[in-house]
């Protein structure tokens, strides 16, 4: 029995980086079989570098236009999974008025590593495969 939801909304604090990272990441792979969105607690343009290190990959992220919980079009969630504290806070309040489960999955904010671009784009590199190998687990393709 598959306990793979139909519809994930990925949450971080500005939906710049960790949360389009992660939706764009599952999008990939797994093509037209869930619905994914993506939000901020707040939301701001998409990260440069994660631009980059996710095109590194094959994935373009250029087009994608931050939104806040606020924004959303979409109220049916099977699952949030909230990727910084701020956006956890956020992701329990919807459970409030949506039937949705919730999981954290802490993860590190690379914009605030300081240094050559080397160092950052490293940082963007180490977040961006860590959400490629905890969505390929929780998210494993199906036969």
């Amino acid at each position: 029995m598959s306990n793979m939801p139909s519809a994930v909304l990925f949450s971080c604090t500005q939906n710049a980086i960790r949360s389009p990272m992660a939706e764009a990441i599952l999008k990939s792979l797994q093509p037209g079989k869930i619905f994914v969105d993506s939000v901020g607690v707040r939301a701001t343009e998409v990260d440069p570098f994660a631009v980059e290190v996710m095109a590194e990959i094959g994935i373009d992220l250029s087009h994608h236009h931050a939104k806040s919980f606020n924004a959303l079009d979409d109220s049916s969630f099977d699952l949030v999974v909230s990727l910084s504290p701020e956006a956890q806070h956020s992701a329990v309040e919807l459970t409030r008025w949506m039937a949705c489960d919730v999981e954290y999955w802490p993860t590190f904010d690379p914009s605030v590593v300081e240094g050559s671009r080397t160092m950052r784009l490293d940082a963007y590199r180490k977040v961006r495969d860590e959400l490629l190998a905890r969505i390929t687990e929780r998210f494993p393709p199906q036969a």
